[in-house]
């Protein structure tokens, strides 16, 4: 692999007849797995076509692995990309497949049946390499569909919704798969619009709305930097009216509601200053804090502010 794998978009925008798909991105993504999140339309697929070398932008340059992959056939070695639709050979197997796949990069037959074999494998489609596409169920298909992305060991994979139509086991391996990927310095792009997936994936991601960026960073970074929105958070304990009498102390409290006799909502500025104070004050009343979530800290929580304020 290189020893940093990257993706560099800086003015990038994109023109399908009079709609814009993108306007002005400016993005650099390193090794580790990246989130890209945004309503149907909002140019993740464009954006990755681009990265993909299948798009030339209007404006702007791209860069993959500090080449252009639309001019550069040789940048493409170490890219893997895993479309979001299908278009399978329906008569092939599966190691057919991602053989053929793997020798369009230049390797040799031998080399790429063995490497086919590995990322088959490590998809967990092994003892069904042999199945012919045409007859494979749609999560069957999905695995094959990142194996070839996988085989010839590119240092950066392209994944436009690669949990589609797989099942909840194979969604799970499909995750942590992906996770793996990401520790072993590769750099992964995941579009997808399940969030609590990407979640399990990633803390990195990449918000797009409209063809315009909208937010990119850690999911915990970005909330921070969202003063204007409190964080809510729910607290169970035996007793949650005298908790939240004692909680109205603080200064960052913005509102307390009493859900139940044991559970408690509590609106503040400061999660960090939220998460010490509370167990504190709960001890100096005789309470223990048995359940405390926070709501708004998820990436759901987030995506859905940012898609809401344009």
């Amino acid at each position: 692999m290189s020893a940093s794998p990257t993706l560099f978009a800086r003015g990038v925008s994109k023109m399908f007849g009079p709609v814009r798909a993108l306007n002005d991105i400016d993005l650099e993504l390193g090794p580790g797995v990246h989130g890209l999140l945004g309503p149907n339309g909002s140019g993740k697929s464009t954006l990755i076509k681009l990265f993909a070398g299948q798009l030339k932008p209007d404006t702007g340059e791209v860069r993959l692995n500090g080449r252009d992959p639309f001019a550069d056939a040789d940048a493409l070695r170490r890219l893997g990309l895993c479309p979001e639709q299908d278009h399978f050979y329906e008569d092939l197997t599966g190691r057919e497949f991602v053989t053929a796949l793997t020798r369009l990069h230049g390797i040799d037959a031998v080399t790429a049946r063995r490497l086919a074999d590995n990322a088959i494998e490590r998809v967990g489609m092994g003892p069904r390499a042999g199945v012919t596409l045409g007859t494979m169920s749609r999560g069957m298909r999905q695995r094959i569909k990142v194996a070839q992305a996988l085989a010839h060991d590119a240092d950066v994979l392209l994944l436009d919704e690669p949990l589609n139509g797989a099942d909840p086991v194979a969604r799970a391996d499909l995750v942590s798969l992906i996770r793996a990927l990401g520790d072993e310095g590769r750099c992964v792009v995941v579009s997808s619009h399940v969030l609590h997936e990407v979640e399990a994936m990633t803390h990195d991601v990449v918000l797009i709305r409209y063809g315009r960026m909208r937010a990119e960073g850690d999911i915990l970074r970005l909330r921070e930097l969202m003063k204007d929105r409190p964080y809510r958070i729910r607290i169970e304990t035996a007793d949650a009216r005298r908790l939240a009498t004692a909680l109205w102390t603080l200064p960052h409290v913005r509102a307390i509601e009493l859900i139940s006799s044991t559970t408690l909502d509590l609106t503040t500025t400061q999660l960090d200053a939220a998460c010490i104070d509370t167990p504190r004050i709960a001890e100096t009343v005789g309470l223990v804090v048995e359940r405390f979530t926070s709501p708004d800290g998820d990436l759901e929580s987030l995506y859905r502010y940012l898609m809401n304020h344009a």
